[in-house]
């Protein structure tokens, strides 16, 4: 049940698949390879046919041209390579500074960068590799087939460059930004509810307190829990054993700290695989963390209402899209904070975030930082009315005291303002009522 490495091997599979999109060398080296591959079946389809063989839909000209044209696109492919590679470096640069460097991994997870970037390695080395083919004799007749193909794959990656800027300029646009992230967001936090089959939800109560025997499980290194697979943390386990999780998905975890509280105590060998079925990464991921999306999205609202940047165009887009993040996640089903399995084996997990806790992280600075710019706040007001409206039409009033709450404060930290104008405060007090437009018409 276990990988090399000391994990289980769906989270090692979810880690290395999460690793080879943040990747800007494994995605590119699987396109160079196949750029390598299709040179060494050009070549020998070459030979089989004879280079004096008509063959159609193929260029044909001397190897003196063909050498020269092999070696100029090679060369060609070279030097743009480090074109692209500057530009995606000045592009992740420009979004730390700009916006928060949590956002840099949305750029490096492009996957349309690290095709350009693969496709040019490609052409560059089948251009190499073709070049040997090409006979010596300048009136020579040149490979038909490898040559066509050096000059397909030449026009499909001066296409894809192009293609790239594009995609770069409208990339960096914050709203393009913001998006990402909050499409990522939303597709995490539609699977918190997906529980394993097989299991149920038992009361936490009953398992709240650990036994003066029960075995401490710390973790053996420092960093972000990732993942948590729960199957196998419970198949780690003897049946009737009681598994407690002392953290969570998307805390900070020191090596020596409590990471799980077993009762009864566990082997040597459960304990081993107990602790395997918890992920820990060097960076925080969203595999399982749908409120690192919250943080991201934060950070950006944040860095533009800074007093250095003063941008609050950026920071409402922020809380529009922070908004449709919240929509998905306020009505989906957090994960049950105890399971049980039919081998009575339970986990319980107390710390995981609630959703008033995330109501809280998504507009707790942004509301304490916003105070000053009016139109900013008038959008967090709408904002929080669209998501009361949207909880009770989707039949989830118990979370409309959270929202209440934050509108309150936001009205109050507004009217503690000394430079805040009557008439703008009158506006801001009216965008909580029902009765407002939802759309607003002063922009």
């Amino acid at each position: 049940m276990t990988g090399r490495g000391g994990v289980s091997w769906r989270l090692r599979l979810a880690a290395l698949r999460y690793r080879f999109e943040e990747s800007l060398f494994l995605y590119p080296a699987i396109i160079m390879l196949g750029g390598i591959v299709l040179a060494i079946i050009a070549t020998s389809v070459d030979h089989a046919l004879g280079y004096d063989t008509h063959v159609p839909f193929t260029l044909e000209m001397s190897s003196n041209a063909a050498t020269w044209l092999l070696a100029t696109v090679a060369g060609a492919m070279i030097t743009t390579v480090g074109v692209v590679f500057s530009l995606t470096v000045v592009s992740l640069q420009l979004a730390s500074s700009q916006f928060s460097p949590r956002v840099m991994r949305s750029f490096i997870r492009d996957r349309l960068s690290q095709r350009v970037i693969g496709l040019l390695v490609a052409t560059f080395f089948y251009c190499v590799l073709a070049l040997p083919s090409v006979s010596g004799e300048t009136t020579a007749p040149a490979p038909k087939v490898s040559l066509t193909l050096a000059v397909v794959l030449t026009l499909i990656t001066m296409i894809g460059i192009i293609v790239h800027l594009d995609h770069l300029a409208h990339g960096l646009q914050v709203g393009n930004v913001a998006r990402v992230i909050a499409d990522e967001g939303e597709k995490v936090a539609a699977a918190l509810d997906e529980v394993p089959s097989g299991m149920r939800e038992v009361d936490p109560g009953d398992f709240h307190d650990a036994p003066d025997d029960a075995a401490v499980i710390p973790a053996t290194r420092s960093g972000w829990i990732s993942q948590v697979d729960i199957r196998q943390l419970l198949a780690a386990a003897s049946p009737d054993t009681t598994v407690r999780m002392d953290t969570r998905v998307g805390a900070y975890i020191h090596a020596g700290e409590p990471l799980l509280t077993v009762w009864p105590r566990p082997s040597a060998a459960s304990r081993k695989g107990l602790a395997e079925s918890i992920g820990v990464s060097d960076m925080r991921t969203t595999l399982q963390d749908v409120d690192f999306s919250i943080r991201q999205l934060v950070d950006i609202g944040l860095r533009a209402l800074s007093p250095a940047v003063n941008d609050p165009t950026t920071a409402v887009e922020v809380i529009l899209r922070l908004g449709s993040l919240m929509r998905t996640l306020l009505i989906t089903p957090l994960p049950p904070p105890a399971l049980q399995d039919g081998s009575r084996r339970v986990l319980v997990q107390p710390w995981n975030l609630s959703h008033e806790e995330y109501i809280a992280h998504a507009f707790d600075q942004l509301r304490q930082t916003c105070l000053d710019q009016p139109d900013v706040a008038a959008t967090m007001l709408r904002g929080l009315r669209m998501l009361i409206t949207h909880l009770r039409d989707q039949g989830h009033p118990d979370l409309v005291p959270a929202l209440q709450r934050q509108m309150q404060l936001l009205l109050d930290g507004l009217e503690a303002q000394k430079d805040m104008h009557p008439e703008d405060l009158r506006h801001l007090r009216s965008l909580s009522s029902d009765h407002t437009d939802p759309a607003d018409h002063s922009r």
